[in-house]
């Protein structure tokens, strides 16, 4: 493997970890640990003697500056290393789009309050349209990590026979995860005494809008997980080589492990660290699939001559 390869999946890596530190800020309430002020904290460059959720909040965006200064360093790198027109010359120049706009949404919400107890249709809009802008960003990082090491782009004979069942099965895990920000989102404000008091909230029609929505995640979760399954079966009854076979098993095995993980969650009243946990698995469910897209639809079907390729 290739430095610049190994220097892109180090980023995608790291955006995984700011973005369950981004979980964790929003779980512990620790949203408005730098008050109002952004990209200062509490009108200071360094806090002087924090509180704990001025430090969680103070790390995360440290870390997010980190993330920041990384996905420019590798687009800048690849587009040094690669020619013009190569995929993974547009999915790291989508990164930087992508990480602005993270950068752009996290400020707002500072700057609006849409923060620690802020329970406001507004923050949930927000924090749906932040996961799907997150999911994009780690979509985009992943197939420059995956075009980094191969120069196998998409096909347009193979965007034409199985594009739509990746796009399906995308937009699907998109759908879930927006569902999955407003739940746990309703789980962290009005967090429930037991299973049962839980259930009867969700379907109150005096409770609040957050709660009453995240009873809609688990039936979106169980569908996006077909729509994985789907995806993956038709890899597997294609003539695709060893290394995407294990690809798509991966992606599948993952989401069935997501559905049992989001069980637990429920049945154990979403604490802290299994939110993490399930949001995690989320990620990797959503990289899987995006990598066995890419792995997929650069496979020529048996016996057809060498089409022109897609750049991404």
């Amino acid at each position: 493997m290739s430095s610049l390869a190994r220097f892109a999946w180090l980023t995608l890596g790291w955006n995984v970890a700011v973005i369950l530190w981004g979980a964790f800020v929003r779980a512990t309430g620790s949203g408005a640990g730098c008050g109002a002020h952004w990209p200062l904290c509490n009108g200071e460059i360094l806090p002087r003697a924090p509180m704990v959720e001025t430090m969680v909040e103070f790390t995360h965006r440290l870390t997010s500056g980190v993330a920041l200064v990384l996905v420019f360093v590798l687009a800048a790198w690849v587009f040094r290393e690669r020619p013009k027109g190569h995929p993974a010359r547009w999915a790291a120049a989508a990164a930087v789009v992508f990480i602005l706009v993270e950068a752009a949404v996290g400020a707002a919400l500072v700057l609006f309050g849409l923060v620690a107890e802020n329970d406001s249709v507004a923050r949930a809009l927000f924090m749906a349209g932040h996961l799907a802008n997150t999911f994009m960003l780690l979509a985009a990082l992943a197939l420059t990590a995956h075009w980094c090491g191969t120069d196998a782009p998409l096909r347009k004979d193979a965007l034409r026979r199985d594009g739509w069942v990746f796009a399906l099965a995308l937009v699907m895990l998109v759908g879930v995860g927006k569902s999955g920000a407003v739940a746990a989102l309703g789980d962290t404000l009005y967090p429930a005494q037991s299973l049962l008091a839980g259930l009867a909230q969700d379907l109150s029609t005096t409770a609040s809008l957050l709660v009453r929505l995240r009873v809609l995640h688990p039936f979106l979760a169980v569908a996006g997980a077909l729509g994985v399954a789907f995806a993956s079966a038709r890899v597997l009854q294609s003539a695709a080589g060893p290394s995407t076979r294990r690809w798509a098993w991966a992606a599948a095995l993952l989401a069935i492990v997501q559905i049992g993980v989001g069980l637990l969650n429920l049945v154990l009243l979403a604490p802290v660290w299994m939110q993490i946990v399930h949001l995690l698995l989320a990620d990797a469910v959503w990289i899987a699939l995006v990598l066995l897209a890419a792995r997929a639809l650069a496979l020529a079907p048996p016996g057809a001559a060498p089409d022109q390729p897609v750049a991404a």
